[in-house]
């Protein structure tokens, strides 16, 4: 995961983390992730977090850090936001070989990780207009990516 990351410009850097992180063992910092692997529990949560950090725009990727989500929960586009990182992810666990499973684990998203899986084996794909207009892939293309980091 950490070279595929490396390679579309997404860094990473292993970290003792000794705050407490919204994701066990991973913390966005300036534009890119920390990695406490003694405290991640889930792997396949570091694309999750990396798909925040590609779908937000060029110019305000090295700004964030902490909890993404923290103070969005009354902007639009904040359930948008999350949907657009989880289909990345998907794309990105897809692209490299990693189940998708190990990404959508039982213990996130709300306790609907076996209805998104689902819904991907079907090719259901919601929120997949805005990876669209995002300019990172295409319906018809899609798990595929065009690129892997919005402009």
């Amino acid at each position: 995961m950490r070279q595929f990351l490396a390679e579309i410009g997404i860094p990473t850097q292993e970290a003792e983390l000794t705050a407490d992180t919204f994701l066990p063992g991973i913390l966005i910092e300036s534009g890119g992730l920390l990695i406490d692997l003694a405290k991640l529990l889930y792997p396949g949560d570091i694309l999750h977090e990396a798909g925040h950090l590609s779908v937000t725009p060029a110019a305000e990727r090295a700004r964030l850090s902490g909890n993404v989500m923290a103070g969005k929960p009354e902007q639009a586009g904040t359930d948008g936001d999350e949907i657009v990182a989880m289909l990345w992810s998907y794309a990105a666990a897809r692209a490299i070989g990693v189940p998708p499973e190990v990404v959508f684990h039982p213990a996130g998203y709300r306790d609907s990780s076996v209805w998104m899986l689902e819904n991907f084996r079907q090719g259901i794909f919601p929120g997949l207009p805005l990876l669209v207009w995002m300019d990172l892939t295409t319906t018809e293309a899609f798990p595929r990516m065009t690129r892997w980091l919005r402009a």
